[in-house]
Formats: C-alpha cells, structure tokens, sequence
C-alpha cells in the first residue's frame, strides 16, 4: 500500500474527492482480492478434509 493511499485512509475527512475516489479503488480492489483468495482457500480446505475423510474411512474399515 502506497504512502499516499495511507494518508488519505487516515485523513480522509480533509482530502478531496480525487483523493477518496483513488483510495475507493484501491479498496474495491483490495476487497475483490481478498474475496477471491478466500474462496480458493475454501475451496482448497474444503478438498483436504473431504480427502482426509475418505483416507479416514479407509483406514477405519482396516481396523475392523
């Protein structure tokens, strides 16, 4: 994050309009990125247990 778009997310109540648009942008971005990368974790963690599950049951049905 770049010095500037800090300074206008800390005073953004003195900065311009110019100033607010370009720190809404870097935050829309921010959002959909973070959005992004929680929904491929999710998927992922989602993978792992549903393999750990089945490696699970196979082992569980060795045990007798």
């Amino acid at each position: 994050m770049s010095e500037k778009i800090k300074e206008i997310l800390v005073e953004y109540k003195t900065k311009s309009n110019k100033d607010l648009v370009l720190a809404m942008d870097f935050l829309s971005k921010e959002f959909d990125n973070t959005k992004h990368l929680v929904i491929e974790l999710t998927k992922k963690i989602d993978k792992i247990e549903s393999t750990y599950n089945k490696i699970l049951k196979e082992y569980e049905s060795r045990k007798g």
